[in-house]
């Protein structure tokens, strides 16, 4: 890094300086936990996303389950004198 000659600034430069470098660290933290962050909801978010392709899937195979057993029941009376 380069050397910083203290010598030439006033004490308040020096400080706004430190101040200023401790806001810059604590914004690269930041930057490095919300990164951290969004990496695990992307995660999250692919493992629902499967779950839910999963869900509908098998909803769909109920549905057609349910549809094929009720093609097998037998026609109501009601239905039965409508058709005759």
């Amino acid at each position: 890094m380069t050397e910083i000659r203290l010598h030439n600034y006033s004490c308040r430069m020096v400080s706004e300086f430190h101040q200023l470098s401790e806001k810059i660290s604590q914004l690269a933290e930041l930057a490095h936990s919300l990164r951290r962050e969004n990496a695990d909801l992307r995660l999250g978010m692919a493992a629902l996303t499967a779950e839910n392709a999963d869900l509908s899937s098998r909803i769909d195979e109920a549905y057609q389950r349910v549809a094929a057993l009720l093609e097998k029941l037998p026609a109501s009376d009601e239905q039965n004198e409508e058709a005759a």
